[in-house]
């Protein structure tokens, strides 16, 4: 038999038993459809978090404090505490002491009810200096940005993002209006861009006043001076590491601590962040591409399964076959070439499952799904690498078997 001939007859036997053949391929099926799934939820999300931690600014440390212990002797995580200052903020934008450093963004971040025509609101109260808004990498869309004197002179101002000016006014054209934070009132003087969201937190959603007014008006107690965060900008992207170690080493010698190990801050660059995140989710897209496999392996069983059931159906045809002269490499062939059309089918049914579940699936879930070329047909072909795999056993029993056996059989 030629190819042509081969191809034509291992169709027209999967097409002759169709709801058996889709039960045998449904298995494979289902887990190229959810490989393509895996990785495309793994790229989606990985893309989703570099794009989310970019959104924090370009070339940035992010230093925070250490942890804080209650009268419970219970010890907080990194950031609980208030180990940093506002004279450890102006210590790093010291070009003296850290040439590597471009600018400083002190923050002292708090979560207040603001209040506007009557209507209360619940938002991010930042307190900051003119700087942070080139080291946020943000921009503001009318009004002006907060200024060096309004830092000095404790003025009450505010910058506001389009999420809290919609919330508490029903517009972003809000210039001029006045909101109060804890019973003191601010003047809006500028609306910050939009800016979306990163890591699950709007950063729409925020008032930013000067760090002086933060700390005096806003604030209080013993931690009146203390930051939540202080955001660095490396002079430029080579610069970064070196940066790192100017701020690691000149908070230790202002904290008066000897062994790095015992430092009661934190520096992570978005390098790191993003390398944790891509570690985290590249073992999750392991572990489900590993369940997913075993469907594979389910639906290669099925296959094996099948094309045995064929081989006892079809015992005559091969004896008659062997009889008129077919040699066992031509019945292999038939049989292989039959597996591999069901490993195919279920490949490309798969595939296609797989496509339309990614067009649906990040409306329904809230999350992004990635479709990988690669992804897609890798899956097709190993589908049908599996088909022609579980299908070799079948098919080297049939090549065996002897025409004379065959023709006596029932």
């Amino acid at each position: 038999m030629t190819w042509s001939e081969t191809l034509r007859t291992g169709w027209a036997a999967v097409r002759g038993h169709k709801l058996r053949s889709m039960l045998t391929v449904l298995g494979i099926l289902i887990g190229i459809a959810a490989v393509i799934l895996t990785v495309g939820l793994g790229l989606g999300t990985q893309r989703d978090v570099s794009q989310q931690i970019s959104a924090l600014g370009s070339n940035l440390l992010i230093v925070t404090p250490g942890s804080s212990t209650d009268a419970d002797g219970v010890r907080g995580g990194f950031g609980t505490g208030a180990t940093l200052t506002r004279s450890d903020a102006d210590a790093l934008a010291s070009e003296v002491n850290a040439p590597d450093i471009g600018a400083v963004a002190p923050e002292k971040e708090s979560s207040l009810s603001v209040e506007a025509n009557d209507t209360n609101w619940t938002t991010t109260v930042v307190g900051t200096t003119e700087d942070w808004l080139d080291v946020r990498s943000r921009a503001v869309t009318s009004g002006e940005f907060l200024t060096a004197d309004d830092d000095a002179e404790g003025a009450t101002v505010a910058v506001i993002g389009a999420t809290t000016a919609t919330e508490l006014f029903g517009t972003t054209n809000v210039v001029g209006q006045q909101l109060t934070i804890a019973d003191t009132a601010f003047t809006i003087v500028g609306v910050l861009d939009t800016a979306g969201s990163s890591t699950d937190t709007d950063l729409d959603d925020l008032v930013v006043i000067p760090l002086t007014t933060a700390s005096d008006t806003v604030s209080g107690g013993f931690d009146r001076n203390s930051l939540t965060t202080i955001y660095v900008q490396a002079a430029s992207a080579d610069q970064l590491g070196a940066a790192y170690q100017e701020a690691n080493q000149l908070l230790l010698n202002l904290h008066d601590i000897t062994d790095a190990d015992s430092a009661d801050f934190s520096i992570d660059s978005q390098d790191s962040l993003v390398s944790t995140a891509t570690s985290v989710y590249r073992t999750l897209t392991v572990l489900l591409t590993g369940i997913a496999a075993l469907s594979l392996l389910v639906g290669g069983i099925g296959v094996m399964n099948i094309m045995l059931v064929s081989v006892t159906e079809r015992t005559r045809e091969i004896g008659l076959r062997k009889a008129l002269g077919a040699p066992p490499w031509a019945i292999r062939r038939q049989f292989l070439v039959e597996a591999g059309v069901l490993g195919l089918a279920g490949g490309v049914l798969g595939a296609a499952l797989g496509v339309v579940a990614a067009k649906v699936l990040p409306d329904l879930l809230d999350t992004s799904i990635v479709i990988s070329g690669a992804a897609v047909g890798g899956s097709v072909a190993i589908a049908m690498a599996i088909g022609l795999v579980f299908g070799v056993y079948p098919a080297t029993r049939a090549a065996k078997l002897a025409p004379i056996d065959a023709l006596r059989s029932e």
